[in-house]
């Protein structure tokens, strides 16, 4: 291992309890930094801001999916064995370049209209209250457990229209893909998960429903449709990437929140803080670490550094959006700082389209929550720990607190 190249491993669990402390020392040595993941995969990690958003948005870094599972192999040469997830997983539109991604978004966006999200407002303030409800009276609940998890799986589940009793199956798949360990276990997970997916595409394709998977099962450009191999890893990323993002939004906004009183008072004070807010708890401890992988299909300098053709690169969302660059006194949390442009969500082509309904949930979801009951951590913050996921920054449980807030 080269003398620059840092082991993700050897830094141990102090990375995943506290990547901010490392990716500010990287932003101050390079533009990029190569680091070996876990698993024996060796990686250019880019952390400032300009740099990332150029491997977002830059053509030269690569999603295509059918190109990456050789580059995998020909990396973990003698490393052991790249883990088998089910390919029809992968076959969506985040791991593709264009032509075939605007094909795929041009399709998904007929039936991800901001009409239809905008419309599911009613149901989500109704999920939020009702999860509530379900906690009032109770001294302390885990809140990641009562209200972040289950708000977004319940949307995105009545969305694609999955059956009350397989959610919780979802939950374990989708922890499990997430996380990136235990082969064997991510192998399993994402066979049930494609196996699954795959029933509920032939019965939207049978039973067509008012619902907005039924409407992306139908959806169609020029005559062209998305086929059953597209609809089930769509499906995919819709259910991991419709969750799993807005429960740590959810989770980690209210954690700062409750860190940070001074700014937990600015908003009660006056709620047209609120979507400012949101988009600060994206910036400050997004909900993604690292963006997903991309290889150089030519050699690319980022900053002062040349990355080869052929190599993969991570760019840290986590650090660029604290890149004292582009956000002055960025390790500061402030509800009140203009943090548009923040990259929570992407940049580019790959822009996530469940930005406003991630939005939606997270301002609804806080919002209710601070009306209803005045809220305290209830556990020393260095004792809850972050997942030790190199992709998602996500809280395994947040006690709080609670009392009821009578009429003001």
């Amino acid at each position: 291992m080269g003398e620059n190249t840092i082991a993700l491993e050897e830094l141990g669990d102090e990375y995943f309890q506290d990547p901010h402390t490392f990716h500010a020392a990287l932003r101050e040595q390079s533009a990029a930094r190569q680091v070996v993941l876990p698993r024996g995969l060796k990686v250019w990690l880019v952390t400032r801001y300009d740099d990332a958003r150029l491997v977002l948005a830059d053509p030269r870094f690569s999603k295509d999916h059918t190109r990456l599972a050789p580059l995998f192999d020909k990396h973990l040469a003698g490393q052991g064995d790249r883990v088998h997830v089910d390919q029809v997983l992968a076959q969506h539109m985040l791991n593709t370049d264009p032509p075939n991604h605007t094909r795929l978004r041009k399709l998904v966006t007929k039936a991800f209209t901001a009409r239809r999200v905008d419309q599911l407002r009613p149901r989500i303030q109704q999920i939020t209250d009702e999860l509530l409800d379900e906690i009032t009276g109770r001294p302390e609940v885990d809140l990641v457990d009562a209200l972040a998890f289950p708000l977004p799986i319940k949307v995105i589940s009545e969305m694609l229209g999955v059956p009350m009793d397989r959610r919780d199956d979802f939950r374990r798949w989708s922890n499990i893909l997430v996380a990136g360990t235990e082969p064997p276990l991510i192998e399993e997970a994402g066979a049930a998960m494609a196996m699954f997916l795959a029933d509920l595409v032939a019965d939207k394709r049978d039973n067509p429903g008012d619902d907005f998977f039924s409407a992306l099962v139908h959806a169609t450009e020029d005559n062209d449709r998305l086929d059953h191999a597209e609809l089930t890893s769509m499906a995919f990323l819709l259910l991991v990437a419709g969750h799993e993002t807005t429960v740590n939004l959810i989770a980690t906004g209210v954690y700062n929140l409750l860190r940070h009183p001074e700014q937990l008072a600015k908003l009660r004070a006056d709620r047209t803080l609120l979507p400012g807010a949101v988009e600060e708890f994206l910036r400050y401890e997004g909900p993604v670490n690292q963006s997903t992988f991309r290889f150089t299909t030519e050699e690319v300098t980022v900053g002062e550094v040349t990355i080869p053709e052929g190599e993969f690169v991570l760019a840290s969302l986590l650090s660029a959006n604290r890149d004292e660059n582009r956000f002055p006194d960025g390790e500061t949390f402030d509800i009140t700082r203009p943090a548009g442009g923040h990259l929570a969500f992407g940049h580019g082509i790959h822009y996530c389209l469940g930005a406003p309904l991630a939005r939606i949930e997270g301002e609804i979801a806080i919002g209710t929550l601070l009306d209803r009951f005045d809220l305290g951590l209830a556990a020393e913050p260095e004792t809850l720990r972050w997942r030790s996921s190199a992709l998602m920054r996500a809280l395994y449980t947040l006690p709080v607190s609670l009392s009821a807030r009578g009429p003001r």
